[in-house]
């Protein structure tokens, strides 16, 4: 299996460092908005986001969905594949999956530590593009259960293992659409001023930083109740 490196890389960090604010971020706020708690009881920091961006979501390009289509609730996780926090969150993304059938789950790339999260998130964009959420949703489950760092070469050999020749996966990660998918998700998670990696959006919350399964459910299921993360 052969990457282009210098090609890979250069157009990887492009988009890292090229993805600007088109409109001004209006939720800056570290606090909380609502009084809600990590599963080992410290704050969870979250903000009220302007639903109008919000509303926008369904409508970016190469959202990774498990779960109804026509679900109630749909929690959102901007991640990075480089994010050690990451990690967790996939394993219990996973568990909530398995937990609550009726729940909604997309995975937005938000690759913002370093040009190696970018290339890997172009890969898992080409496997979405090529094969589906169903494939894509155990790419991502495989790159953020092994060790070490996540670059375009072994999410490639990861890849590889869904069935679908590495070039042609390649090819497809360097295209246009790719790209465009790649930046309009990016954007998306700056103009919600999501900074921290993983964050969430819950109805009109955002979440930043992984607050545990436990307390993710509770906020789901308030959603559900009041439409609102906590009742």
């Amino acid at each position: 299996m052969q990457i282009d490196r210098r090609r890979f890389l250069a157009g990887s960090a492009g988009l890292v460092a090229g993805i600007g604010m088109t409109r001004p971020v209006q939720a800056q706020s570290y606090g909380q908005a609502v009084a809600v708690d990590k599963d080992e009881g410290r704050p969870v920091a979250n903000m009220r986001l302007p639903g109008e961006i919000v509303g926008e979501i369904p409508a970016l390009r190469g959202v990774t969905y498990v779960g109804p289509r026509e679900a109630e609730v749909t929690l959102y996780e901007f991640f990075d594949y480089n994010c050690p926090w990451c990690r967790k969150a996939a394993a219990d993304m996973a568990s909530l999956s398995a937990s609550d059938t009726a729940l909604r789950i997309g995975l937005i790339n938000n690759p913002i530590l370093s040009p190696h999260s970018a290339q890997a998130a172009k890969v898992a964009l080409a496997v979405q593009r090529r094969l589906g959420s169903e494939a894509t949703w155990r790419l991502y489950q495989g790159l953020l259960g092994r060790p070490g760092k996540v670059d375009g070469p072994a999410a490639l050999a990861a890849a590889g293992k869904l069935g679908v020749p590495a070039a042609e996966i390649e090819g497809i990660g360097d295209s246009d659409e790719v790209r465009l998918a790649l930046k309009s998700q990016m954007r998306m998670a700056a103009d919600l001023g999501l900074v921290a990696t993983p964050s969430y959006v819950l109805g009109n919350t955002g979440l930043l930083g992984h607050p545990g399964a436990k307390s993710l459910a509770r906020m789901i299921a308030a959603t559900r109740r009041c439409d609102r993360i906590a009742c």
